[in-house]
């Protein structure tokens, strides 16, 4: 290491808080010893979103596309239904909150199985390969909490498949943040699993690798450079100019190599270097963030693709890289804790409309947009031209209205983060009106609102409208009750205190 240029060094360090931020997820084939990828790339298709397209609808996307691979975060069966005889191969997810039930009951696990696994191969033709049992349930801010359980409910949902005859078609396996591997060195090459759950580990190694099941992992360099504003931004990306990072001859040119390296070195210094690894989610924001926008999510995601599909693999492992894009579609219900940009990692917007210019590789030139999505009416809610940004209103309408909406596009170095005072308050009413179906009441600012049907958008920031569900009226209806109700309260509260 003491041969190493000065700069190598200064990168070397930056891998410490990599590793720690780094996510891995994903599933493969272990057959005889030898790793078996099945190449190709998946999708995360994740719900959270207030005006879903419809099932049926994003299967065709699925398939226009060209994916024929999808991994759930749970086992819903509209979705899976959706997905009977389409030919893509699924893989169903089992929230951390079933843990407990399911590590302390043979018979839940057994229950679970038959109806979100059984119950969809048998009779609807659903490809199910894989199980996901919690999702990174080893993280600190769990305090502990899972750590008892989750080998047991792995090994009880294992027994169920086994059970209802599954066992060698559906495999199981954990999605693990990469926080429970580290470097010391910062070098993948002294990679090994963290102290405090080490035995534990290759409890769950073991397991894996007795039962074909595969280590499961996600990469977010994006988060890496969310969090150290220090962090070399091209080293993030594929086509990176910055200076490689040199680990006793093995040369990494980008973050993903070095960090799944550090993973596979863990396995094999424990002895599992033959356990199976896909990268079950990987991906880039495009809003948000300074750094969630479209042309570093198109160059990022390009360039993976690029490497995927020229089969070059890593350092440690060459060959083809087994992988599930994160994610397929935006969705503006998730929680924003870890940060506004966790709204926009689809590469297609809500309605299905695609971002930017991707090849995934399958003969296809670009994403395929999908048929009959259908819209709301062409009118949007602003500020009212008769309005006064010195009404002891404004500010607490638009607090109210990007809590009960989405104003995540909103903010430094966002898509909307040019607007002045007035079209900032206008894309926060405007974002209410719409998640609320456009119902007249959901217009109703005091004295600082009105309807348009001029299309307020500018440049990249668009003032969108919502699709049509099967359940528009009447959730846009229950929303508006609980927030006039919500609302009611806070002008209450607003009036006595003044």
């Amino acid at each position: 290491m003491g041969s190493l240029k000065q700069g190598v060094v200064s990168r070397r360090k930056l891998l410490v808080g990599l590793l720690l931020l780094f996510y891995f997820y994903g599933g493969v084939l272990l057959i005889m010893d030898c790793v078996v990828v099945v190449s190709g790339i998946g999708v995360n298709w994740g719900t959270q979103a207030t005006h879903p397209l419809p099932p049926s609808t994003v299967v065709r996307m699925l398939k226009d596309n060209g994916i024929d691979r999808v991994k759930l975060f749970d086992a819903d069966s509209k979705y899976l239904n959706a997905l009977a005889n389409s030919g893509i191969q699924v893989m169903v997810g089992i929230p951390n909150e079933m843990l407990s039930t399911l590590a302390s009951s043979v018979q839940a696990a057994e229950n679970w199985v038959a109806k979100n696994v059984s119950s969809h191969v048998s009779s609807n033709g659903v490809d199910i390969r894989y199980v996901a049992v919690g999702n990174e349930p080893f993280l600190p801010t769990f305090n502990g909490t899972f750590i008892g359980t989750t080998l047991p409910a792995l090994q009880n949902i294992q027994a169920a498949l086994i059970k209802a005859g599954l066992g060698t078609r559906i495999k199981v396996t954990v999605p693990l943040n990469a926080d429970v591997y580290q470097s010391q060195s910062n070098l993948p090459s002294e990679g090994d699993f963290r102290t405090d759950i080490h035995d534990l580990m290759l409890q769950i190694l073991k397991f894996l690798s007795d039962n074909g099941g595969p280590f499961t992992v996600n990469i977010y360099p994006f988060i890496s450079l969310y969090n150290d504003p220090s962090f070399p931004i091209d080293f993030a990306f594929f086509d990176s100019n910055s200076s490689p990072i040199n680990d006793n001859g093995r040369v990494y040119e980008n973050v993903f190599d070095a960090n799944y390296d550090t993973l596979v070195w863990a396995l094999q210094k424990n002895g599992f270097g033959n356990l199976s690894i896909i990268v079950g989610e990987i991906g880039w924001p495009t809003d948000g963030d300074k750094n969630a926008n479209l042309k570093f999510a198109q160059r990022f995601n390009q360039g993976f693709m690029s490497q995927v599909n020229a089969g070059k693999g890593t350092p440690m492992r060459s060959g083809a890289i087994d992988a599930y894009l994160f994610s397929l579609i935006d969705e503006d219900a998730k929680s924003i804790q870890p940060g506004n940009f966790e709204r926009h990692w689809g590469l297609f917007y809500f309605d299905g409309q695609p971002k930017y210019q991707l090849s995934l590789g399958n003969g296809r030139n670009g994403l395929v947009t999908p048929k009959d999505v259908h819209y709301l009416a062409q009118k949007w809610c602003v500020m009212s031209p008769s309005a006064s940004l010195d009404d002891p209103q404004v500010a607490l309408s638009v607090s109210y209205a990007c809590g009960n909406a989405d104003c995540t596009s909103l903010g430094y170095g966002t898509s909307c983060g040019n607007l002045d005072s007035r079209g900032n308050i206008s894309y926060a009413f405007n974002s209410y009106y719409q998640i609320n179906n456009q119902l007249d009441t959901a217009c109703k600012f005091p004295n600082l609102s009105v309807v348009t049907n001029t299309n307020p958008s500018t440049g990249d920031c668009q003032f969108r409208i919502m699709i049509k569900t099967d359940t528009t009226a009447s959730a846009g209806e229950r929303r508006l009750s609980r927030s006039v109700g919500l609302q009611a309260y806070i002008l209450t509260f607003v009036f006595i205190i003044m």
